[in-house]
């Protein structure tokens, strides 16, 4: 379950009777598009269907029946949620779209590159002042990745942009190789990877380019610096970080 200061309230008006639920604004919003695929008890701040949520005061059990045909409310808190309006307060409005800005700050920054600087990432920061400066703002109503083309199109005419995915080598020297590998290979998509004679680790990965700095980084923190990084740029070249 999630906390209370986490919920919003899904309420639907019904037979002249009102019912309200307490739920996560992410997963209500998620089962009104059909997509909602976790588990209810995680989502929600009560196993309860409320008259008025606020108050804590519950409909008649006769209520329930004749609206939803039970009184579960495991059963009757989707229908709530699909067949009725989330309401948000101003104050959880505000902190909705904070979360989301962020979120979309950061997914647009690890896929993001500069295509005039050798397609070098963009930090969040850069990101963060050119929606700023393009005016964006971001829809507390919506999931992120559907604003992420949106978010781009803004983008353009201020900052040079484009998503794009780098396949990257990495050799790990055999000290580190046993353990360090296992961290790497889930870091992108693993194309190939060979195990040397010496006991080093060879893996070639493809992930989403913004993400490149913090491949770097990992192999550095773990190898002491000693392990090795190869930008592919076509099956015949490598170049050297």
């Amino acid at each position: 379950m999630i906390s209370l200061d986490e919920a919003v309230t899904a309420r639907l008006e019904s037979h002249g009777e009102r019912f309200e639920v307490l739920i996560d604004p992410d997963a209500a919003l998620a089962m009104k598009r059909g997509e909602f695929d976790g588990e209810l008890e995680d989502v929600i701040a009560a196993r309860d269907v409320f008259e008025n949520a606020s108050r804590g005061d519950r409909p008649a059990e006769e209520d329930l029946e004749e609206v939803f045909g039970t009184t579960d409310p495991m059963e009757i808190i989707p229908e709530v949620v699909t067949r009725g309006e989330i309401q948000i307060t101003a104050e959880q409005r505000q902190e909705m779209q904070e979360q989301k800005r962020k979120q979309l700050i950061n997914t647009i920054a690890r896929n993001a590159v500069n295509p005039q600087m050798d397609d070098a990432p963009h930090p969040p920061e850069r990101i963060e002042s050119a929606l700023e400066q393009a005016g964006f703002t971001v829809d507390p109503m919506e999931p992120v990745e559907g604003q992420v083309d949106d978010a781009l199109e803004a983008l353009r005419p201020v900052i040079p942009i484009r998503f794009e995915e780098v396949t990257v080598a990495v050799s790990l020297p055999p000290e580190h190789a046993g353990s360090g590998q296992a961290q790497i290979r889930q870091f992108g998509e693993l194309e190939r990877e060979e195990w040397q004679a010496d006991g080093s680790w060879v893996g070639v990965l493809t992930f989403p380019a913004g993400m490149r700095n913090e491949l770097y980084d990992l192999v550095a923190e773990l190898t002491s610096g000693e392990g090795e990084t190869r930008v592919i740029k076509d099956k015949d070249e490598l170049s050297t970080r």
